[in-house]
């Protein structure tokens, strides 16, 4: 992997990771037409720094939105910090049993290790598909409502919701193609909570997120001995650090893009997008991509 092909990935995993067009999905068709394998441990450990770096991207675009609601006093702080951990909570249940699932019927019995699925389009494909059918429904749906423009008291998820949303959320792990922002806020939006909130509450939940699934695919990574002693560690670490800036970067230029679309009422447009990426993986794939 040469130094192109990382910024052309950290630029892509930027981009996508925070529009709602799964950015798995990106990476992974990038990957295979630059010739990478999806599925190395190269490969992963670098969509792993990726990650970090949009979800660094988060933090610095919603910080002061969050600072004004979230941080604005003690309880307003423990009602949203209860609500993350449960949601989370749901999330990993959630995920970790359609794993199990996964195992139980693709695998008969066996262990499956989530990046043996990385490069297999023709299931990415009619996840792509779902969630631009979810899209397209919310945004239709939310057009015209002007929850765009609501305030500080706009409608914002009740415990109830956040544990849906969070079972949401769960439900895309195991899943590439299936976007997490966008199943998330677009649950969100049929709930009929504010676009604000749905886009606030769902990046949220995914700054609590990444931290542990970051943490959980290196020990992985280090235990299968794809990645042995630190001083390997470093030297896999390295080339994916520039990635990581890049990716934060990107993902500026994308959550920005998204917010305007939103508050604009153009959510349904990435739903037809994730609809046409879905149409061209499938041709890839018949093509033996």
């Amino acid at each position: 992997m040469n130094l192109l092909q990382i910024v052309i990935l950290a630029i892509v995993q930027g981009l996508a990771e925070l529009l709602p067009v799964s950015s798995s999905a990106h990476v992974v068709v990038t990957e295979k037409l630059m010739g990478l394998n999806p599925s190395s441990p190269e490969m992963t450990l670098l969509l792993v720094l990726l990650h970090t770096g949009t979800m660094f991207a988060v933090i610095v675009y919603f910080w002061k939105q969050w600072r004004e609601s979230f941080f604005s006093s003690g309880t307003a702080f423990g009602k949203v910090a209860a609500k993350l951990i449960v949601a989370t909570g749901i999330t990993f249940v959630v995920g970790e049993g359609l794993m199990k699932a996964i195992t139980h019927v693709f695998g008969h019995g066996q262990v499956i290790e989530p990046e043996q699925f990385f490069g297999r389009l023709d299931m990415i494909a009619p996840a792509l598909l779902a969630a631009g059918i979810l899209i397209l429904i919310a945004g239709w749906m939310d057009r015209g409502q002007g929850s765009a423009e609501a305030g500080d008291g706009s409608p914002r998820p009740c415990l109830k919701q956040a544990s849906i949303l969070g079972a949401v959320q769960g439900m895309c792990l195991p899943f590439r193609g299936f976007s997490r922002s966008g199943a998330t806020i677009s649950a969100g939006l049929l709930m009929g909570i504010a676009r604000k909130q749905a886009e606030s509450f769902s990046f949220a939940l995914a700054v609590v997120l990444t931290p542990p699934v970051v943490a959980r695919e290196v020990l992985r990574l280090i235990k299968l001995r794809h990645v042995e002693g630190g001083a390997a560690l470093s030297h896999a670490l390295a080339p994916g650090l520039l990635g990581m800036v890049l990716a934060f970067l990107a993902g500026l230029v994308a959550l920005k893009w998204l917010s305007g679309w939103l508050e604009r009422g153009r959510w349904y447009w990435f739903g037809v997008y994730c609809v046409l990426a879905a149409a061209v993986v499938a041709v890839l794939h018949a093509m033996g991509l």
